[in-house]
């Protein structure tokens, strides 16, 4: 069993979710890529367990991580009962349904069917008896709204869940989802956007949304997959997200107009004082309404990496202009 490091609470940053009572560590732990079934468990374990050691009491996962689809949320359920399992609540564990996971009419988007099974088969893969936030991955074009919000409410008030989230929700959406939930005496604890320097739609209305109605806000994919760091600055490494099969960046994605912003960035970086991703996650983090970033990582040392953005997460108005400049060609 994992004996944590009796200082991991001095040096991370806790941010309040909203209006709610829970507060998020600034830097959370993904489960996406590098804890699945293709992977090593044992470095899967030491990430968790150094992550942990720094303060990170935030693990996200959903219901199709991996690969393959589950493994990720059963490499969870290994991580707890071998490292972990007396130090239950102290974490936050968060998992999500939405995506396709099973076979047939039942098995993704946002059916009540789908919903409360697939949280039925979390909670059995972790060895759980509740997550602390379960999520609605992605909206769903079909079912009604009314029918995914009161699931969400009806597995909070069954205990399986401590709080609901959405995720990949736009604005007006989530406002309507938000008035559905208070009209069933509840309250949307957190919103899961994708957002980074490449990726900034949240500032058109989402932000706001969430201000107004008191909703947290974790951001996922703030290093763009990878691009937002130095690896890809010389070509793609064999073992980057983009040369591997099973990945979500795709090598086409890895442009010159890219790689070019990516070194002007660089460069920015390091007249800072830091490195481009430690920049990068300082610059999502700047939003009050941003109450944590989801990292990934694949080994140990990117953990630390990425806690030290929070030693410089300030910006002055003449470097925030400069990176819009860059971000936009100029």
């Amino acid at each position: 069993m994992h004996q944590p490091d009796g200082k991991r609470y001095e040096g991370m940053k806790y941010n309040r979710c909203g209006k709610s009572g829970v507060k998020l560590p600034a830097i959370s732990l993904g489960f996406w890529h590098n804890f699945g079934g293709v992977d090593t468990r044992e470095n899967s374990r030491a990430m968790a367990r150094h992550a942990f050691d720094l303060g990170i009491t935030h693990f996200d996962l959903a219901n199709n991580y991996g690969p393959p689809p589950g493994s990720a949320e059963e490499t969870m359920g290994y991580i707890l009962k071998n490292d972990l399992s007396g130090y239950r609540d102290e974490l936050i564990i968060s998992t999500k349904a939405g995506y396709d996971m099973w076979p047939g009419p039942y098995g993704d988007w946002g059916s009540r069917k789908f919903l409360m099974a697939s949280l039925d088969q979390s909670l059995k893969r972790m060895g759980l008896d509740y997550v602390d936030i379960f999520y609605h991955h992605r909206p769903d074009p079909e079912t009604p709204l009314e029918e995914t919000i009161g699931a969400l409410c009806d597995i909070v008030h069954s205990g399986k869940a401590l709080y609901a989230g959405v995720s990949n929700y736009p604005p007006e959406l989530t406002g309507k989802a938000e008035d559905l939930m208070k009209s069933m005496g509840m309250h949307i604890l957190i919103h899961q956007p994708k957002y980074s320097m490449f990726e900034r739609w949240i500032e058109d209305g989402l932000l706001k949304e969430l201000r107004d109605d008191g909703i947290g806000c974790i951001v996922f994919s703030p290093l763009a997959q990878g691009l937002l760091t130095n690896k890809y600055l010389e070509g793609i490494p064999a073992d980057s997200r983009a040369a591997k099969p099973t990945g979500f960046l795709r090598p086409e994605q890895v442009t010159h107009e890219r790689i070019e912003k990516v070194r002007r960035l660089n460069e920015m970086a390091r007249a800072r004082g830091q490195n481009l991703a430690q920049m990068a996650l300082a610059w999502v983090l700047r939003h009050t309404e941003v109450t944590s970033a989801v990292i990934g990582s694949s080994k140990v040392g990117q953990i630390d990496d990425s806690v030290k953005a929070l030693e410089h997460a300030d910006f002055t108005r003449e470097e925030l202009g400069r990176i819009d400049s860059i971000l936009a060609g100029k």
